[in-house]
């Protein structure tokens, strides 16, 4: 598949982008290097190669969820400066 100028003009102008005869023409030739590029890789035989999403075999490290009780929202309110019913209270930083 070969890219075009008329391609790549009318992905710019989808994407809103305003290219000049400059930028056309070397994006048209970066994109038809990566074509190359894909279609050499299509030409591997991987053939009893298994597929993967890493170079190495990743292992998570995260600890399991447990359930736990949660703090009392009464110790987090009462700590802070100005509180309204069951909810802290911040100065307006925002005009409306």
């Amino acid at each position: 598949m070969k890219i075009t100028a008329e391609d790549v003009q009318y992905a710019a102008r989808l994407s809103r982008l305003e290219l000049n005869p400059g930028e056309t023409e070397y994006f048209t030739r970066q994109l038809n290097d990566i074509m190359e590029y894909i279609a050499k890789l299509s030409e591997l035989n991987t053939e009893g190669v298994a597929p993967t999403y890493h170079a190495l075999p990743l292992v998570n490290v995260f600890r399991k969820d447990e359930a736990k009780a949660s703090i009392d929202p009464e110790d987090i309110l009462a700590q802070a400066p100005d509180r309204k019913g069951s909810t802290f209270r911040v100065p307006k930083i925002i005009e409306g």
